[in-house]
């Protein structure tokens, strides 16, 4: 029975906010004070000022409200001064749509990026973090890392990560990978390397099992602050042609306790931060020397 009610009052705003209505309370408005001046009776003249106040004070009221409530979209001053007025009315159009389709999304507290959008997402997402100042400065990303070059290539979003750490964040980065990727030669050297790049930057890094964990918690996230959570629905590739990711403004606690449940406490036996020096400790003397696919499984398989 909620979503009915909800559905009702939402039909109800959109009947308080239509141009009919307004339209009908500007006629009304216009009509009551003529009607005033003519009536014969002071008794009548004054209920009907009443009335004209009344209504010019909810015609203010009303435009103030639409103005917080609704995205106002700035038209051209003259359709005809473009070259091709058909043709720029039905682009306007279009984007206009598209707009509005994306604001409303907003509204509701999800937005949608895809392919070469979700990079420039993702850095204004960190850039606005430090913009705001909302608390703490801190960002949490798990990354299902089934390529380490991809995450490598993203200069731009590297570069907005230290600007967030030189300013005091912080970042805990979670590194997903599968067992029969953690015990190849080329991808622990890959993965090995990014690491290093991303600790010479000051972010924490830690590492999970993607076999060992839940659907829900195998998920590429960024959580910036306990502000939004930008998922990535699809993978995207090194140039960007696929890809897509959706930001949630709210329920960022429950990515949160997600991101918690893998990470673990500290850096205790069985935290992620253990598990990556447990790794460590074991592929980089084998990539220094003769890797042996046996025995770095052996490691795996403990953690």
């Amino acid at each position: 029975m909620a979503a009915p009610r909800r559905d009702s009052a939402g039909r109800a705003v959109d009947a308080l906010a239509s141009p009919a209505l307004t339209n009908l309370i500007g006629v009304i408005g216009i009509a009551t004070p003529i009607t005033a001046w003519l009536a014969a009776r002071g008794t009548t003249k004054n209920a009907l000022l009443i009335v004209e106040t009344v209504i010019v004070m909810a015609l203010v009221g009303s435009h103030v409200w639409l103005r917080k409530r609704y995205i106002q979209l700035r038209r051209a001053n003259n359709v005809r001064d473009m070259d091709d007025a058909q043709y720029y009315d039905l682009v306007r159009g279009k984007l206009e749509n598209e707009l509005v389709a994306d604001y409303g999304a907003i509204a509701d507290g999800h937005l949608q990026a895809y392919a070469t959008e979700v990079p420039r997402l993702t850095v204004m997402l960190v850039q606005t973090l430090m913009e705001s100042q909302s608390q703490p400065q801190r960002i949490l990303a798990s990354d299902l890392t089934t390529n380490p070059e991809l995450l490598a290539h993203r200069r731009e979003y590297l570069t907005a990560q230290r600007q967030l750490l030189q300013a005091g964040g912080t970042i805990n980065r979670l590194f997903i990978a599968y067992v029969h990727d953690l015990c190849r030669e080329d991808y622990a050297r890959s993965l090995l390397q990014l690491i290093a790049s991303h600790r010479d930057l000051g972010v924490i890094c830690a590492l999970a099992v993607r076999d060992r964990l839940r659907a829900d918690q195998a998920v590429d996230v960024i959580i910036i602050s306990a502000a939004a959570a930008l998922v990535e629905d699809e993978q995207g590739d090194a140039d960007y042609t696929k890809g897509r990711s959706t930001v949630h403004f709210k329920g960022v606690d429950r990515w949160i306790s997600r991101f918690e449940s893998v990470w673990g406490a500290g850096a205790g036996a069985d935290s992620a931060t253990a598990a990556l020096r447990t790794y460590e400790n074991a592929a980089r003397p084998l990539l220094e020397s003769t890797w042996d696919e046996a025995r770095i499984r052996q490691t795996v398989d403990t953690l």
